[in-house]
């Protein structure tokens, strides 16, 4: 049996199972999609955030990149985050990343990644260079990738903050609450490391003064 193949004789099993158990199953769910939170995470196999907060299908609308970066000229990501908050009506925005990320390391070395991947990591670099006392004084390479980790969770979310998508739903309607979490790939815990209330304060300088 091809690999693939796999996959699909497992949705098989999967969906029988889930039929077998509540026959309405699919037909609720083909119904409805309102979900309390907006998860943005790493496009890392082992960090599926329905798996990792133990949730069903339905309960978290997705979208994921490497190193779980919000960039504002991501149309992409933006465009998830727009529907989300906008139509959505997400009352939070989860920004989760992962120790052991490979994006980050990545992004701590030297090495010429080519071009595509050169101006993805471009991103978490200046997150370093913004750190780069604080982290440079951290002698253990492993411990200072860890803190390289949820500092840059920390400026995702600072990033969410300054889109005038958060920023409307702040003003008129006092949601949603941004979340900054980092997941531990050797224990499984999920550890919060900063957040942001609606109506948080933001540098002037990104502020929206006409929405």
């Amino acid at each position: 049996m091809k690999s693939y193949d796999k996959l699909l004789q497992e949705n098989k099993a999967w969906a029988h199972e889930k039929v077998e158990r509540d026959p309405d199953y699919f037909k609720r769910l083909a119904l409805l999609q309102t979900p309390e939170f907006l998860w943005i995470g790493c496009s890392d196999s082992r960090v599926p955030a329905n798996e990792i907060t133990n949730t069903q299908p339905g309960e978290i609308f997705v979208h994921r990149n490497v190193a779980n970066l919000v960039i504002h000229t991501d149309v992409n990501l933006l465009s998830v985050l727009d529907y989300a908050v906008s139509h959505l009506k997400v009352k939070h925005v989860i920004i989760c990343g992962h120790y052991g990320c490979g994006g980050i390391k990545a992004a701590m070395t030297s090495h010429d990644y080519k071009q595509v991947l050169n101006m993805w990591l471009r991103n978490i670099k200046d997150v370093y260079s913004l750190y780069k006392e604080e982290l440079d004084a951290i002698g253990d390479e492993e411990k200072r990738t860890d803190r390289l980790v949820e500092l840059n969770v920390k400026e995702q979310v600072l990033h969410l903050a300054k889109t005038s998508i958060i920023q409307r739903a702040w003003k008129y309607e006092q949601r949603p609450h941004l979340h900054g979490w980092v997941y531990g790939l050797s224990n499984g815990i999920i550890k919060p490391v900063f957040e942001m209330q609606a109506n948080s304060h933001v540098d002037p300088l990104y502020q929206y003064d006409d929405l």
